[in-house]
């Protein structure tokens, strides 16, 4: 007699389970997002590999601290957001927005690390297609890496486990997870039970091999990885991919790291070969350091760990049309309106009517507080029409009193500076940590009036 089927009702926006259908969710308060899934079949559950050994107890005195060796990569950005390479058995889930390279970074990967055996899993593309692209980023069979990597065009999990176990890859990339199907559940791949059951099984497939799994995930319009939100904590790694489609650059953020450290940041640009690593993002984004027009500042900004010096544009001109305009693009809308409000407020600079635009070169999006110090200099010298020369470089936070606050590793900030042949920095007064002996001229200010004071007396 046939084992009676288990079904349970699955909200397809947060992923609870409930009893039966409900017209509305009570965890998401979602309208008809629940759908009906069949649970799991205990003979179907084969083809996952798992330990013969019984766990038992043991105390963590007994546990070795000692960090086993990573698998490098030979992309440095890559091996730096994940904490120096790769852990084996770990699970990595990496997302972004359609066509913004993920794919991409992971073929190329996988082509230029000959040393690595990788089985290479799309379930989006055919085997033409994923040649098709391989040529155009130069990983023609024969060449360096092209004999290493190994194409599969599945997505039923149980036969992606089997080809596994016979080819014994050093990684398994997936593309992507949300076209994986399980024969455990019924259901149409990438919905929630699906998608949920399909990362079980490949976490249990990392940790009993010991071969680690890098899953590429599709985001919703919202910007999140589309699923269930369990997903983001079944994985050990989660990586963003984020840029904007009309500029040449890429950043890879580690939202989650289990292995390191989540303050790191990979830069990439984009061309036609593949994407190439950026080896002085700061040279790049600050181009030809010649005279400029008035309304350019640079500031010593740092994203996670890693220090920028990013261009700051601004243009104030007359309301023509009455009501003033505000636009910022890669800055917060909101607290470019407070820095308004402070330079009107304490140092009587009369804005109120007008139009204030702000841009950060680059395309690069920036919501430090140590920017307030650049966006405020660059506001005051297109509005004085006086350009701010190109020697000097801004970090500090506004407070709502004018005062200047001092911000973290500012270090960090005046050696970047220096590198790039800046010859003066303006900081925040009382800074700690400042060096004895610094390769620059650094000039404390303790308000925004000192700042004025300093550059357009």
């Amino acid at each position: 007699m046939a084992a009676k089927l288990r079904t349970s009702w699955v909200c397809h926006h947060c992923g609870a389970e409930h009893a039966q259908w409900l017209g509305q969710c009570p965890v998401c308060k979602q309208w008809n997002t629940l759908v009906e899934e069949v649970r799991e079949r205990p003979e179907q559950r084969r083809g996952i590999p798992s330990g013969n050994r019984e766990q038992r107890p043991v105390a963590i005195a007994e546990i070795s601290a000692a960090d086993g060796p990573r698998i490098t990569l030979g992309d440095r950005e890559l091996d730096r957001v994940l904490g120096g390479g790769v852990v084996p058995g770990s699970l990595i889930l990496i997302g972004g927005d359609p066509g913004i390279g993920k794919s991409t970074l992971m073929l190329q990967t996988a082509l230029r690390t000959p040393q690595l055996s990788t089985l290479y899993v799309s379930g989006e593309e055919s085997a033409a297609q994923v040649r098709m692209r391989a040529d155009r980023l130069g990983g023609e069979p024969g060449a360096s890496g092209g004999t290493t990597c190994f194409v599969l065009t599945e997505t039923n999990t149980q036969n992606i486990f089997r080809q596994a176990q016979e080819l014994q890859p050093g990684l398994v990339i997936v593309d992507s997870v949300q076209t994986l199907h399980t024969a455990v559940l019924d259901g149409s791949p990438g919905t929630v039970g699906q998608v949920r059951e399909c990362t079980g099984e490949l976490m249990r497939f990392a940790k009993a091999t010991g071969i680690p799994v890098v899953l590429i995930g599709h985001i919703t319009k919202d910007g999140a990885i589309a699923g269930p939100k369990v997903l983001e904590h079944m994985v050990d790694c989660v990586l963003q991919f984020e840029g904007d489609r009309n500029h040449a650059y890429r950043l890879l953020r580690p939202l989650k790291n289990r292995f390191g450290s989540t303050n790191e940041l990979g830069i990439y640009e984009m061309r036609g070969s593949g994407l190439a690593i950026v080896e002085d993002p700061s040279q790049v984004l600050l181009g030809d350091r010649g005279p400029r027009p008035s309304g350019v500042c640079v500031a010593a900004a740092l994203d996670g760990m890693r220090p920028l010096l990013i261009e700051v544009q601004a243009l104030v001109s007359s309301a023509v049309y009455g009501t003033p305009q505000r636009s910022a693009t890669g800055f917060d809308l909101r607290r470019m309106n407070m820095l308004l409000a402070v330079l009107e407020k304490r140092c009587g600079f009369r804005l109120g009517q007008k139009d204030v635009f702000l841009n950060l070169a680059g395309g690069f999006r920036v919501e430090e507080p140590a920017m307030d110090l650049a966006v405020a200099c660059a506001v005051l010298s297109s509005n004085a029409d006086i350009p701010v020369p190109m020697e000097c470089c801004f970090a500090g936070e506004v407070g709502l009193t004018g005062e200047v606050r001092p911000v973290t590793r500012t270090e960090q900030r005046i050696a970047e500076a220096a590198k790039l042949g800046f010859s003066r920095i303006f900081v925040p007064k009382g800074t700690k940590g400042l060096p004895q002996r610094s390769p620059i001229e650094v000039v404390p200010v303790g308000r925004l009036d000192e700042l004025v004071s300093h550059l357009f007396a």
